[in-house]
């Protein structure tokens, strides 16, 4: 069921297929509001993928746009808005398709002195307004491994796929290291980033106490010229007091160009502390077609930890 990495070495091993067609169901009318059911078919709104839903999350969507023109038109703080996110499974031939690692969600070794990461292949999280809901006909219209394991066909249901005892059990258990808390976003010269951090437990050995974050951000083009990522300059504070800056070429290897063909691309990854809470922020220095290059604002975020009874059974 799970992949296997060593450190913060996370790969997408998906096989390449040749384009084709093909008939996959009927779309549905989007629910702006209303939340979806779980066993919902849906296709990704920016990413174009096929996918089911699993469950839901309550979010906290601190959208710095929203917080200063509010401010500066009223002279106050705005606090985040709440809105559904859902956690997914994404049909795996269409992984080479997809901006997006499609083994983004991961965990840390249950041996305390492992610093080994652990991939669930296939998992995203997908906020209301980029489902777009269809029914397929097929008893098995998504190819994922835990597909089988978590959901069950039940003609007489609509959705007609409902959770099984597996993923009530799983949902139930509430793995910490799922858990969607806090969304931030923030947009400079029509490029949005939004970012969601997630806590991920704590290593200790005889001298210290290491806490780990993964962090999941997309880039998304609003605008109608072509952009790519040249370089990223990051800030991070350490509740210790100690304040760290990383610069690299792209992110994760790459420097992903956002054209109106291809507008949005979504990566993660970690970061570690010696102390249990700190903040980041920083910027991506974009070039678009025309040669003008800027720095586009990262929001800021907190990286808290949870009480430690939460990762008990880890």
């Amino acid at each position: 069921m799970f992949k296997h990495f060593g450190r913060s070495n996370i790969l997408c091993l998906c096989k390449r297929y040749y384009v084709r067609l093909v008939e996959v169901g009927q779309l549905n009318t989007p629910k702006p509001i209303e939340k979806y059911e779980t066993g919902q078919l849906f296709f990704h709104q920016i990413f174009g993928y096929r996918g089911v839903i699993l469950f839901p999350w309550l979010a906290r969507v601190y959208d710095r746009d929203v917080v200063i023109k509010a401010e500066n038109a009223a002279g106050k703080d705005v606090k985040g808005k709440t809105q559904t996110y859902y956690q997914t499974l994404i049909d795996e031939r269409d992984c080479p398709f997809i901006r997006a690692q499609t083994e983004a969600v991961t965990f840390l070794g249950n041996q305390d002195t492992s610093r080994s990461l652990y991939a669930i292949p296939g998992l995203d999280y997908v906020a209301q307004e980029d489902i777009l809901p269809y029914t397929a006909t097929e008893k098995q219209p998504l190819q994922h491994e835990l597909f089988d394991k978590f959901l069950m066909y039940n003609p007489n249901k609509d959705p007609p796929f409902g959770a099984q005892e597996t993923l009530r059990s799983w949902q139930k258990k509430n793995h910490p290291w799922l858990e969607l808390s806090d969304v931030h976003k923030e947009t400079t010269e029509n490029v949005r980033i939004t970012v969601i951090p997630f806590y991920m437990g704590y290593r200790e050995s005889q001298t210290n106490s290491v806490y780990w974050w993964r962090y999941c951000i997309r880039l998304e083009n609003l605008g109608e010229q072509s952009v790519q990522l040249r370089e990223r300059h990051w800030r991070i504070f350490s509740l210790s007091g100690t304040l760290e800056t990383v610069r690299g070429r792209g992110v994760v290897g790459q420097e992903p160009l956002l054209s109106k063909k291809s507008p949005a691309f979504q990566y993660s990854s970690h970061v570690s502390l010696q102390a249990p809470s700190g903040h980041m922020w920083g910027t991506f220095r974009m070039e678009r077609e025309d040669g003008h290059l800027f720095d586009c604002r990262i929001p800021p975020f907190s990286l808290e930890s949870k009480p430690d009874d939460k990762f008990l059974d880890r």
